[in-house]
């Protein structure tokens, strides 16, 4: 099967770099969707640079710096300025995995850069950006400790992730914004009320995550997969939501028939066709979902699709929330 390439690049906002039409999330490759074969990785990382994919978006805490160690083996031999590595960090872990806060404060992130750089392989990453807002700190000081790395070199460009139109103002104010990391499908389209009008607005573009809703939007999920990571623990994957979502899986798999196409195609198309501003990011952790996702680069859909498939899933039609309850109080984005 032949690989599909990217098509021309897309710019992460007013002042950010240009990069592909498509992105690659590279979290599952260490953690949260179970186990991963690291040499297949790396083949589909190397799948990924070759067919023209120039944004590799990790964070510090993916596997706890084994996802920035993965990324830095597969980078080895190529050229570290073909490409945009996006970081998150802040996010806080135990020695068992298990989740303990967020810390933005200044000292702390000189430190979670210090450790990336390192960990990573190189001298700079190129948007550099908090996983959550810390409530404990004012955006204002979060960013303006962020700044001060641009000022040094050590980042290039600034993003956030999961936040409000309030903070993402605030966090303007300070210092230009790349672009704004969230999850947008068409399982999840809050963001088209307020957030994505004001990062229009700002000129931050959007790199948008679970664009397949973790899967649900595949096309390969069926009600009695045996889940043992942590989409276990989310509702929309759970009893009668999971059941409801998975029709509404099954219309879109109408729309996409009709195209001859596949399901996560169509879902990512989607996403894409809602503007120049936005960075689709594709999870792919093997090369043969690599090959299908870039191949939504290949689907032009015209009124007629686009209105066929808010049909198949309408607005809020989906069942259950993004996170669970405890989860979701951390999103500044859903308040």
């Amino acid at each position: 099967m032949s690989t599909p390439t990217t098509s021309a690049g897309r710019r992460l906002g007013r002042t950010g770099p240009t990069v592909s039409a498509l992105g690659l999330g590279l979290m599952g490759m260490s953690d949260l969707y179970g186990p991963a074969e690291e040499s297949e990785s790396i083949a589909t990382i190397h799948q990924a640079l070759d067919a023209g994919v120039t944004l590799l978006d990790t964070g510090d805490f993916y596997g706890m710096g084994h996802n920035e160690m993965l990324l830095r083996e597969a980078l080895r031999g190529r050229n570290r300025d073909d490409v945009v590595i996006s970081v998150k960090f802040g996010a806080l872990r135990g020695p068992d995995g298990a989740w303990a806060g967020v810390d933005t404060r200044p000292a702390a992130i000189r430190n979670f850069l210090g450790y990336s750089l390192k960990r990573l392989g190189t001298d700079h990453v190129d948007v550099y950006r908090p996983a959550r807002f810390d409530p404990s700190i004012p955006i204002e000081e979060t960013v303006g400790a962020m700044a001060e790395l641009v000022q040094a070199g050590w980042v290039r460009h600034l993003g956030l992730s999961e936040v409000g139109a309030e903070t993402l103002r605030r966090a303007a104010a300070v210092h230009p914004i790349a672009d704004l990391q969230i999850e947008y499908s068409l399982l999840s389209r809050d963001i088209e009320r307020e957030i994505l009008p004001t990062a229009r607005e700002l000129g931050v573009g959007i790199t948008a995550y679970g664009v397949l809703s973790r899967g649900l939007l595949s096309g390969h999920w069926s009600a009695d997969r045996d889940v043992r990571d942590f989409r276990a623990h989310l509702p929309r994957f759970s009893g009668e939501n999971l059941e409801a979502n998975l029709r509404l899986v099954e219309a879109l798999r109408q729309v996409a028939a009709a195209r001859d196409t596949t399901v996560a195609r169509v879902a990512i198309a989607w996403v894409a066709s809602h503007g120049d501003d936005i960075v689709p990011l594709v999870g792919a952790r093997t090369r043969t979902r690599l090959v299908e996702s870039l191949g939504a680069l290949e689907v032009d859909l015209t009124a007629q699709d686009l209105a066929a498939i808010e049909a198949a899933v309408p607005t809020d039609a989906v069942a259950g929330t993004r996170y669970d309850a405890m989860q979701m109080s951390f999103l500044d984005s859903e308040k």
